[in-house]
């Protein structure tokens, strides 16, 4: 089945108002940027945003909280981001920060069929407050429910025209589980192969999990903290 379409327009179309959008990405890398930049210029608003985290102020998804597209951020960093973490003290935007690992595995959760799982992470804290707690080999576990998305949004390295995906290193963070978890997953890659030419081994996500696919027009390779020191 070719799931190719011919741009990015054509691709985010059915997205509204008021949807929840998995995004996926670590930091700047790996990051659907060409879907980004398409849902700025569509204007929707009112959006739950599910993603590791809400990129820098001038690229990613700080560029919707720039246009106050976004309602709610469901991540687990804030760090880089001074205009998310300025709405979010100003109680414009609301947050639900959750711990990396709890983030990844509920949106793995959410495209296994999982409807909730237990995990020690966030015991004791904020995160666990109004959640069932059940001790487990005399450790207190809290209960945590899957994620699920009207869309899901990735960024691939290869893609085919059957939809299965390989992720490029870090890349493959978030964007794997978040795949699975979207009822509409959206794939942009960097670059498009005929089905049949990727190795079988190598794909990350299969095909199935994918209902759209489109080479992004241009990639930008941000590196989100330069690190130096002297030379000697």
């Amino acid at each position: 089945m070719n799931k190719v379409v011919d741009n990015v327009s054509e691709a985010l179309t059915g997205i509204e108002d008021g949807m929840t959008i998995m995004l996926g990405g670590f930091g700047l890398c790996g990051i659907p940027e060409n879907s980004i930049a398409q849902l700025v210029k569509m204007g929707v608003k009112d959006l739950t945003c599910i993603s590791n985290n809400a990129g820098v102020d001038d690229f990613g998804l700080g560029l919707l909280l720039q246009k106050k597209q976004i309602k709610k951020m469901i991540s687990s960093y804030v760090g880089e981001n001074d205009e998310f973490e300025r709405q979010m003290l100003s109680g414009e935007l609301e947050v639900d920060l959750i711990p990396q690992g709890s983030l990844a595995e509920r949106c793995r959760a959410g495209g296994a069929g999982i409807p909730a799982f237990y995990t020690p992470a966030g015991y004791g804290t904020e995160v666990a407050e109004g959640k069932e707690v059940k001790e487990f080999n005399g450790k207190p576990h809290i209960l945590e429910s899957a994620l699920h998305a009207d869309f899901a949004i990735v960024k691939a390295w290869k893609g085919d025209t059957a939809g299965n995906l390989i992720f490029k290193a870090t890349a493959r963070n978030f964007n794997p589980v978040m795949a699975t978890a979207g009822k509409i997953t959206i794939a942009e890659v960097e670059e498009l192969v005929p089905a049949g030419e990727l190795d079988p081994n190598n794909i990350h996500t299969a095909g199935i999990f994918v209902q759209r696919i489109f080479k992004g027009e241009k990639f930008e390779k941000r590196i989100e903290q330069r690190t130096t020191r002297p030379r000697s």
